[in-house]
């Protein structure tokens, strides 16, 4: 159990019988009365977010959510197949289900599943990938004079992101999948 007056920004909590992740949280407290908590969560199954205020003293059962290692196979018609790395089972996700990933899907990489009761609720891409980039313009040379350093690049995964001139097709770079930001070109 945890109180209310324990949440924290990424607390998960069980609310009307569907886990919830606080994505923010104040803590108010008024001249008269008791304290309260002001939230704003996010459902882990529909992603759905809500305003929710609660007294500082309620207490909410935590989710027993278990994390889970899925290399992405591959992909056909409207399904997309991954396999747990545990048990080697096949399992089969439909593009709703993937839509916060969609940009990050490469054959044979590791992905972080988030189980409820092993229904797979939520799904993360690494922190940082290495890509090829697919079609970019050359970098002319005297483009940083108007402060222009960079360029669009489409990615093998068809994510389109900014990259320095010197980034040319074929190169394999690493980016950043919280915040879609270059890191580094990647030597073959």
């Amino acid at each position: 159990m945890i109180s209310a007056s324990d949440f924290r920004k990424g607390t998960k909590i069980l609310y009307q019988n569907a886990p919830y992740m606080v994505l923010e949280y104040q803590h108010v407290k008024p001249g008269k009365g008791g304290a309260y908590i002001r939230t704003k969560m996010k459902n882990l199954t529909t992603g759905s977010i809500r305003e929710e205020t609660f007294r500082s003293n309620e207490k909410f059962q935590v989710p027993q959510l278990i994390n889970k290692e899925m290399i992405y196979l591959y992909k056909d018609n409207s399904s997309y197949y991954f396999m747990d790395q545990e048990n080697f089972d096949e399992v089969i996700l439909n593009k709703d289900q993937i839509s916060t990933i969609i940009d990050y899907l490469k054959e044979q990489t590791i992905y972080t599943a988030l189980c409820l009761d092993e229904k797979i609720i939520d799904i993360t891409p690494p922190l940082f990938m290495e890509l090829e980039v697919k079609e970019t313009p050359p970098g002319v040379r005297g483009d940083t004079a108007q402060g222009a350093g960079t360029k669009p690049a489409t990615l093998e995964t068809k994510l389109i992101i900014q990259v320095p001139l010197f980034v040319k097709e074929g190169d394999i770079i690493k980016i950043d999948t919280r915040t879609n930001n270059y890191i580094e070109r990647v030597k073959k």
